[in-house]
């Protein structure tokens, strides 16, 4: 169960930043820390989710993860913008072979609002950039990860952790 529930959250989470072009994020290494998980109106906990995930996952998993540009550490999935990515409306941090689609429905301010689509999964939300090195999403959607349709909820905040992406490698 909490590997689904980790999916969704990572479907969610890291779909969403896919909108982010148009404030000029700086590009480098970026953490997306999800918070308020809520699964048929039950709280789930996603930082302890994230810790039993990485404590089960196989070797061979988490190099999966990483060859296609997701690193789980510090407090929460860590994930390389290049500058050309930054720089153009499709900031590849969902996996491009997951079936995903995001579409931007409005732009005010400094708020995106936004739908998605994913085989399991599908929603609306809300995203705010606070500068070009911080901005917070709000999705709501239904998903079936077990074999049935449940409501989710989640707040995702993703900051700017510096130019230097380290080992995380950027998504191709």
């Amino acid at each position: 169960m909490n590997v689904r529930l980790l999916g969704m959250a990572l479907g969610l989470g890291l779909a969403l930043p896919v909108i982010a072009q148009a404030q000029m994020l700086q590009p480098g290494l970026w953490e997306m820390s999800s918070s308020n998980l809520k699964v048929d109106d039950q709280a789930m906990d996603v930082q302890s989710i994230l810790g039993k995930i990485q404590g089960q996952i196989t070797p061979q998993q988490r190099a999966a993860l990483e060859k296609n540009g997701i690193n789980i550490g510090g407090k929460g999935i860590r994930a390389c913008l290049t500058p050309q990515q930054v720089a153009t409306n499709d900031i590849p941090l969902a996996d491009p072979q997951s079936g995903c689609k995001q579409q931007i429905t409005e732009r005010t301010g400094n708020q995106w609002k936004f739908r998605f689509s994913c085989p399991k999964a599908q929603g609306t939300g809300v995203a705010t950039f606070l500068s070009d090195r911080e901005f917070t999403t709000v999705a709501n959607g239904t998903f079936n990860a077990i074999g049935i349709n449940q409501k989710g909820s989640l707040e995702t905040r993703a900051v700017w952790l510096g130019q230097d992406c380290g080992a995380v490698k950027p998504r191709a």
